[in-house]
């Protein structure tokens, strides 16, 4: 199956913009349902985003919705998620997961089977 590696995460000033980067190994992504999720200290994580193979669908929630957008370049087996007017409420490690594309658009993370290991990204007041 697919190994997932992230990168891009930083430390930005509020209102700044990151571009995160999962780039899948040993396989394609383009059968892989993708999504990015966060965790924030002593939080659980918590699902942003997820698009679909053929890149026409995706879900984002609060309190990303509008300023976070997932995209994916199945000919470069990467998925990104562009974060803008970052907040320190925005402060989390970043991590990508996929599952195998079954017509089903989800964030529950216990349907993920196949993670990164993440990319830190921390926003200062």
């Amino acid at each position: 199956q697919v190994q997932l590696t992230e990168s891009g995460g930083n430390s930005v000033q509020a209102g700044g913009s990151l571009r995160l980067s999962c780039v899948a190994s040993k396989g394609p992504l383009s059968g892989y349902y993708m999504a990015w999720f966060r965790q924030a200290p002593g939080q659980g994580r918590k699902g942003l985003a997820g698009i679909a193979p053929d890149g026409d669908t995706m879900v984002a929630t609060d309190p990303v919705k509008g300023r976070f957008t997932i995209t994916r370049d199945n000919a470069k087996n990467t998925v990104y998620l562009e974060m803008n007017s970052l907040g320190p409420e925005d402060t989390a490690m970043y991590f990508c997961a996929a599952r195998a594309w079954d017509a089903r658009m989800t964030l529950r993370e216990s349907e993920y089977s196949i993670w990164g290991r993440g990319t830190q990204v921390t926003v200062s007041s």
